[in-house]
């Protein structure tokens, strides 16, 4: 309870703990949100890791100038992290398949793969772009191509496109629209935002999901 307390406050707060990141390692910070986006993208255990807020905000942070960092690095250093994790979490998915999940696992619900594998029949190849913007399918699309044996030479192809779209998009956009007196003024409402935001799809998905199963136990019961 108390690590998923804090993650809400490292979420809600982020540019205040990006900032006694920056202090305290300094150009270790590239290492650092490697490291973050990296394990986010690259195990399936870790859905729960706030990309999208921590691309913005250190684009806003970069944006302020007293990081002594530089946006262009961090760019490409982040784009490498995203693109090798999702390359793991395919291979990950390749060797382990489906059984990691099941319905009692908090994390690696069987729900989420059945969300993620039906959006990735959905869309093909493209779920691995679209996932990419989506928390949680993020981290298990890539796992469940591995799990459906999707040629790697084709899902790098996805992988690298959404990475670099992925990456670039919100951490420009914080590097770009982080320092308007407006958003600056309002940082902690528009990180909640962009919370939301990329989570409802997940959550409406969720959410879909059981109810379509009461209604098929109460089809079920009536028959």
């Amino acid at each position: 309870m108390e690590f998923f307390t804090f993650l809400l406050d490292f979420i809600l707060h982020i540019d205040k703990h990006l900032e006694e990141i920056i202090r305290d390692y300094q150009n270790w910070t590239y290492a650092i949100l490697f490291l973050i986006i990296f394990a986010e993208t690259g195990f399936v255990v870790t859905p729960f890791l706030p990309g999208d807020s921590l691309l913005f905000a250190m684009g806003t942070l970069i944006a302020g100038g007293n990081t002594g960092l530089s946006v262009w690095v961090m760019l490409f250093l982040l784009i490498i992290a995203a693109i090798l994790g999702n390359s793991l979490n395919y291979r990950l998915g390749t060797y382990l398949g489906v059984k990691v999940f099941n319905e009692k696992n908090r994390i690696l619900k069987l729900e989420y793969y059945n969300q993620s594998h039906q959006f990735f029949e959905k869309h093909g190849g493209k779920a691995i772009i679209f996932s990419r913007f989506l928390p949680i399918f993020r981290t298990i699309a890539p796992f469940v191509a591995g799990v459906a044996k999707m040629p790697f030479g084709r899902f790098t192809f996805f992988n690298v496109i959404g990475g670099v779209a992925w990456i670039t998009s919100l951490l420009m956009a914080g590097y770009l629209l982080g320092q308007i007196p407006v958003v600056k003024a309002n940082f902690d409402v528009v990180i909640v935002l962009i919370a939301v935001v990329t989570f409802f799809p997940a959550i409406f998905a969720a959410l879909r999901s059981k109810f379509k199963k009461k209604a098929v136990i109460k089809e079920d019961v009536k028959v």
